[in-house]
């Protein structure tokens, strides 16, 4: 098989070029095709590959390549991790924000919305090339925000697409192992969009274990989410949030935690140093790589930890993988016909009530060889189905306002956004995104005040 990945200069691929040096089945990937628009950053992750490739037997092998056209030809299954705009793309998205006393945060909130406004054109771009170039392949979604960008390319390629994060099953494997239980064998009921769900049950021999847990202290402090947001509201809400639910629920908090350096400003300089030390010794790629993870992953949503004083992120926990297994587990079940029941960004259908039938959703999913049929969920309840949908309005405009050009639609979006309070501020953000991001520039016309 023929792997596809675009965004292959960036600084996660290494993780899923590991997960395919420890997949021993058939069939199994054989080429992988690294796209990237910088030829720079490509030969940076290619130094890393080649030696996590040292003394394997059969490794598969790594192209790259900065033609789209040619990344993608015979492809069965294509990663997109793209990233339009750089992180100086998402230091904008985070300083546009923070200025305006809102949340400066990648994929929740305004900054989210910037992101959207300026992938979705690309990546829409990228389906139609994928559906000319290789219309049998699988292209599992990677770029953020997932679910938004996941619904825009279904436009071009229907249900051959399917957004992934490792939010939610890293959600569960923590419950599961703070109750003592193997997270295989547990059933989840977890509902929501993408960086917006509730883990709402947890079946274990037939029986729902989650309320145990709420009610257990000493298990509740295992769960980096329980110690994130506080005891007391987990069992208010009676379910377990998402890590990016805190955004909403302790807002003020979450501004004043990274009014400092925002996260693109910290991983700029990580990631700078990591390039330019391979570009300086390339025989110590993957040490350099290595390290710049660790640091990497140890920061990881710090601000919240921080302010809520919830510790360090568990060893074990960062140990057991994300984004590279499930893209590995999807990509097996389909690929192998090997049965399997993953969460995963899909159209919603009617498995979620309240929610447009063509809205991507993050819910429990049967995969396999004919591909992926999203499960039936219990109702959300109020407290839960009225954010939702007001943030699906959001992205479902986002969308429009991305793919016409249509200032008016994107300060809509804007202004629909529960953590954005003023048709004014909304206008506000749109112009100064528009100032410091040159896509977006590009993208809209000034908006006219009336």
């Amino acid at each position: 098989m023929r792997l596809a990945v675009l965004g292959g200069g960036g600084f996660r691929v290494p993780l899923v070029y590991g997960a395919l040096l420890r997949d021993a089945a058939k069939p199994r990937v054989e080429e992988v095709v690294l796209y990237d628009v910088s030829a720079e950053r490509l030969e940076a992750i290619g130094h890393v590959l080649s030696r996590l490739a040292a003394g394997r037997h059969s490794p598969p092998s790594v192209r790259t390549t900065t033609d789209l056209n040619a990344a993608l030809r015979e492809a069965d299954f294509v990663f997109s991790a793209i990233r339009v705009g750089g992180l100086a793309g998402r230091t904008a998205d985070e300083r546009v924000a923070l200025e305006l006393g809102l949340l400066g945060q990648e994929t929740t909130g305004p900054g989210g919305i910037s992101y959207g406004l300026r992938t979705i054109p690309v990546a829409v771009r990228v389906a139609e090339r994928v559906a000319a170039l290789a219309p049998r392949a699988w292209v599992i979604n990677f770029t953020n925000p997932a679910g938004m960008i996941t619904e825009a390319m279904r436009r071009v390629l229907g249900d051959r697409v399917i957004g992934i994060c490792d939010s939610p099953i890293g959600l569960i494997r923590r419950a599961a192992a703070a109750l003592g239980l193997d997270p295989a064998r547990v059933s989840p009921d977890y509902v929501g969009l993408n960086h917006l769900g509730w883990l709402r049950g947890l079946t274990y021999q037939g029986d729902d274990v989650l309320p145990g847990l709420l009610a257990d202290d000493t298990a509740l402090r295992q769960v980096e989410e329980a110690r994130i947001f506080g005891p007391d509201w987990v069992r208010t809400l009676g379910a377990l949030p998402n890590e990016y639910l805190y955004y909403y629920y302790f807002t003020r908090e979450s501004i004043a935690a990274i009014s400092g350096q925002t996260r693109g400003e910290s991983l700029i300089g990580q990631q700078d140093a990591f390039y330019a030390a391979v570009r300086a010794r390339p025989g110590q790629a993957l040490a350099e790589w290595r390290k710049a993870r660790r640091q990497r992953d140890a920061t990881y949503m710090a601000e919240a930890r921080d302010a809520t004083d919830a510790g360090e992120r568990d060893a074990a926990d960062l140990e057991a993988g994300g984004y590279e297994g499930i893209a590995l587990a999807l990509m097996a079940a389909i690929a192998r016909g090997e049965p399997s029941t993953m969460i995963l960004n899909v159209r919603n259908g009617s498995a979620v009530p309240g929610l447009p039938e063509d809205a991507v959703v993050e819910i429990p999913c049967s995969v396999g060889a004919a591909g992926v049929t999203p499960l039936a969920t219990r109702p959300l309840p109020g407290r839960f189905l009225g954010l939702v949908q007001q943030v699906k309005a959001v992205e479902q405009t986002t969308i429009e306002a991305a793919l016409t050009g249509s200032a008016h639609l994107a300060v809509e979006a804007f202004a629909l956004h529960p953590l954005v309070d003023s048709v004014s501020t909304a206008r506000a953000l749109l112009d100064g995104y528009r100032a410091r991001i040159p896509e977006l520039a590009a993208l809209f016309a000034p908006v006219k005040k009336s």
